[in-house]
């Protein structure tokens, strides 16, 4: 296990070891909390963009399903009647400058797999760049647009925000409670108090402190042909290779066990890349991988290879609170 992964480990299954890293954490936290407080002093620069800007994000370090999230938020304001960009700082992508338009022909290599797969899957226009402000300013200028969608960007002050969702694991939580390096948070708890909403993934419902949603998967997808099959293309009890590279792989596997398949789970690190040599699993058997990593393999795939398409379903609690936010932010003069 990668050292990265054996300290994640640690933030969310308790280690004592972890408080000898606490006098990092002390200081982490003054630099984290000085900056937040420059921020709403209006003492450090942020863009204000001449459209609402929705933040969609989090304070832990892992995944909390913040794609499927996004993804729903764009279908959900365009039948609206809602013209929605979306802007993201790309991790991992390497394009021939900043910001950069993403399109569905590009090489995740270029784009970013998550970026990519929002893109592939919906035609939204997307626009990356570490610096947020300059990715919204360059995708307003390319086209008219109602509302901005910025995936992630919590903590990336530089860009104002109207509203802003946090995601939190539902299962894992905030893990010990610590913020970098003694634990997972990029931010003290007491800062989802000052978000608009919490949205609680794999809640079972709504809760006192904030909504639930859950990933529902629709499909199967094959990676070479693109053909789309029920989840009872494989039946109880198949056995299968299982590849995540995501934040919270487990999620992913304990998916795959829900619909009563044996997957012989392969976690990489999030963002990884992968080759046909690094997925050469024995024995030969069907292999699903998430969505994000599919784009980075249909160069390589073999036949057998699908991902498992999955949606967003947030409460209904959640529906209206959205919408009654959807008519606020978009009477502002």
């Amino acid at each position: 296990m990668a050292l990265a992964d054996r300290l994640l480990a640690a933030w969310y299954a308790g280690h004592p070891a972890l408080a000898l890293l606490r006098p990092l954490e002390a200081l982490y936290r003054r630099v984290v909390l000085r900056k937040r407080a420059r921020f709403l002093s209006g003492e450090s620069a942020s863009y204000r963009a001449p459209v609402p800007v929705i933040v969609v994000g989090n304070i832990t370090v892992g995944g909390t399903g913040k794609t499927p999230m996004i993804l729903w938020l764009i279908e959900h304001c365009r039948r609206q009647g809602v013209k929605v960009g979306v802007v993201s700082r790309g991790y991992g992508a390497k394009p021939p400058h900043y910001p950069w338009r993403v399109e569905a022909s590009q090489p995740a290599e270029q784009a970013g797999d998550e970026p990519l797969l929002i893109v592939q899957r919906t035609g939204v226009p997307l626009m990356i760049d570490p610096d947020r402000s300059g990715a919204v300013q360059a995708l307003l200028a390319s086209e008219p647009l109602d509302l901005i969608l910025c995936d992630d960007g919590m903590q990336h002050y530089r860009l104002a925000r109207d509203l802003e969702l946090v995601l939190i694991d539902a299962a894992r939580g905030l893990g010990n409670g610590r913020c970098l390096p003694a634990g997972p948070l990029r931010e003290p708890r007491e800062r989802l108090q000052e978000a608009d909403a919490v949205l609680y993934n794999g809640a079972e419902g709504d809760r006192a402190d904030g909504f639930g949603f859950s990933l529902q998967p629709s499909a199967l997808v094959n990676l070479r042909s693109g053909e789309r099959r029920a989840l009872d293309f494989f039946p109880a009890g198949q056995r299968l290779h299982a590849v995540a590279g995501i934040g919270n792989p487990q999620r992913f596997f304990n998916t795959l066990l829900g619909l009563n398949w044996q997957p012989v789970p392969h976690p990489f690190a999030d963002h990884a890349q992968f080759s046909a040599e690094s997925l050469a699993f024995s024995p030969a058997l069907p292999l699903v991988m998430t969505e994000k990593d599919a784009v980075k393999c249909r160069a390589f795939a073999a036949d057998d290879w699908w991902y498992l398409a999955v949606e967003a379903r947030p409460t209904p609690a959640f529906s209206a609170w959205f919408d009654s936010q959807l008519q606020r932010l978009l009477r502002k003069p």
